[in-house]
């Protein structure tokens, strides 16, 4: 068993080489000084986790306020991604025995909000939050690049949340580029999303994982095509009407990291939340945002001007952004 500093202290003081050497006052001072440093020692966490970051909760707890009003203010054009978000986590974070680590996997095209979203969840968990030492993200094409080393990732990718969770309990894990991934890798974590109280005395149940894909972004912009083509309104779309259409054509998309893979096929993602395609009008609002970001005031030539930069798609309707808001911030730079 490795001692800590506070108990190896004293043990040394009075160790016999030592105390064979000291005079007996001297020895009582010596012991009165460790006892001393031991006390003042046995305070030291506390006080070190009001300076580092720390898995308490003055680092990580869920700030419900903030959560709400960055999803308000910031996501655009995506609200079922905002209702499930909002409820799943706030869930999740209150729940003080959870049956399993909470799994969302974020679906649709580029620059439709995902990374941001996962970013605003980080934020209202972690005081530092992409920054803390309890987040982690992946990257598919930087973390995983060579096929022939699938095993390897495998091990690496087990050995890393295991030894993460131990540390902190409330860990999050974000797995980038899942369309990217190569097929059977994620089954690796399976053990962890599951229905386990612990495995080999660790706890996974409240860690969360957030998988991002732009695998499913066909279909969605698909069905969503399909309800404005009827006169239906965006907002009419709910999540019903697209999840178990998503969750589906990622698991039988062989180019996808979630083909068959046992995460779904278990049922262990406990959300599949679809991104819709942005128009016009939130491309606007992202510029809006990025200025407002950057210190300015609403520029509404500018919104526009960078609006009608984009392109849209279909070829005809010209509705939907195929870009998103993803070169926003560049396309920003040029105006300022």
């Amino acid at each position: 068993m490795k001692l800590g500093s506070r108990a190896l202290l004293p043990l040394l003081l009075l160790s016999a080489p030592f105390s064979a050497a000291m005079e007996p006052i001297s020895m009582g001072i010596a012991v009165g000084v460790a006892t001393a440093l031991t006390g003042l020692l046995s305070t030291f966490p506390a006080l070190y986790c009001r300076l580092q970051e720390c898995c308490q909760a003055h680092w990580v707890e869920l700030n419900f306020t903030g959560l709400n009003m960055d999803l308000e203010d910031k996501l655009f054009g995506q609200h079922i991604a905002k209702q499930v978000v909002l409820k799943a986590v706030r869930g999740f974070l209150m729940n003080p025995n959870p049956k399993k680590p909470l799994a969302l996997s974020l679906h649709g095209w580029t620059g439709t909000g995902k990374n941001l979203i996962s970013k605003i969840i980080a934020e209202s968990i972690y005081r530092k939050g992409l920054e803390s030492d309890y987040v982690h993200q992946f990257v598919s094409t930087l973390h995983f690049p060579h096929p022939e080393y699938l095993s390897q990732y495998k091990e690496q990718l087990q050995k890393w949340i295991r030894g993460n969770v131990t540390l902190c309990g409330r860990s999050m894990f974000i797995f980038d580029e899942m369309d990217k991934m190569q097929a059977g890798l994620i089954d690796a974590i399976k053990p962890y999303l599951d229905y386990y109280d612990n495995i080999d005395g660790v706890v996974y149940r409240k860690a969360l994982f957030i998988f991002l894909s732009n695998a499913g972004g066909e279909r969605i912009t698909e069905i969503t095509l399909d309800f404005w083509k009827k006169g239906s309104k965006r907002e009419d779309i709910h999540l019903k009407d697209l999840e178990s259409k998503v969750s589906i054509g990622v698991f039988n998309n062989k180019k996808s990291g979630f083909w068959h893979t046992s995460l779904i096929d278990k049922n262990l993602i406990d959300y599949f939340v679809p991104f819709l395609p942005l128009e016009y009008k939130h491309v606007k609002l992202c510029v809006r945002e990025e200025l407002k970001m950057r210190g300015y005031e609403d520029d509404e030539q500018i919104m526009t001007e960078i609006a009608d930069e984009m392109t849209y798609f279909p070829e005809n309707e010209k509705i939907y952004s195929d870009k998103g808001c993803k070169t926003v911030a560049t396309k920003l730079d040029f105006y300022l």
